[in-house]
């Protein structure tokens, strides 16, 4: 990459409307242009103009169905580096939070949130180390999963589709805990499953997920995880 082509990419960054629209689609889903200009309090057009640059810039990926534009985050590569700008820029000393909603929402999404297409917060931290505890997953030479660990896998009926260069497992330093949790196709795979089988559901707005009743039970039998620890 030549020094005029990272510029470039971190120009794409640096504008307040699309660091929000960056942030929103962290969650993952496809949003529509109006839905971005809603969420980050600006015109339809300005929306549509900073849209078209992260397309054209490759950090955006667009779809369109009829009349209505869809734009997700072009591939997990942008989503962690998203959530590591995130992290860095984050102050020494948080501010506190202006309401007892933007509080409470605070602790559930250190709690338990997904990050792009994987869990994190205290819930993906806790699942990595059970899942490294158990041996399923190793640590000290980069993340990997261990034949006990694919065979996990396949004993709950997850499959792990390899798509492109996308690593099997691949460790990610989470922001609110500061220790790694798992990413990549294994990680994306079992936040997949957490919430199609029940485990995990979706609270308010944000990312945030919570253990469900199931989850807890499922979790202690495949893991050993204490239900307490969940919550």
């Amino acid at each position: 990459m030549a020094a005029s082509d990272l510029a470039a990419l971190a120009a794409l960054f640096a504008d307040e409307t699309r660091a929000a629209f960056l942030l929103a689609l962290l969650d993952g889903r496809a949003w529509t242009a109006g839905e971005l200009a809603r969420h980050a309090g600006v015109a339809p057009s300005t929306a549509s103009e900073h849209l078209g640059r992260l397309v054209t810039g490759g950090v955006l990926a667009e779809e369109r169905q009829g009349r209505h534009r869809y734009v997700r985050l072009a591939d997990a590569g942008i989503a962690h580096l998203v959530e590591d700008l995130t992290a860095r820029s984050e102050p020494a000393v948080a501010a506190p939070p202006r309401s007892l909603g933007a509080a409470g929402a605070g602790r559930a999404m250190a709690r338990g949130r997904t990050c792009y297409d994987h869990l994190a917060g205290r819930l993906g931290i806790t699942i990595t180390a059970a899942m490294t505890a158990r041996g399923l997953l190793r640590q000290d030479t980069g993340f990997a999963l261990t034949d006990p660990g694919l065979a996990w896998f396949g004993a709950l009926g997850i499959p792990l589709e390899r798509r492109g260069r996308r690593p099997v497992a691949r460790g990610y330093l989470d922001r609110t805990e500061r220790r790694p949790h798992l990413a990549g196709i294994a990680g994306a795979a079992l936040c997949r499953h957490a919430l199609d089988a029940g485990w995990c559901v979706r609270i308010g707005s944000e990312r945030a997920v919570k253990v469900t009743g199931k989850g807890r039970s499922a979790l202690y039998a495949s893991l050993g995880i204490a239900p307490e620890e969940l919550r």
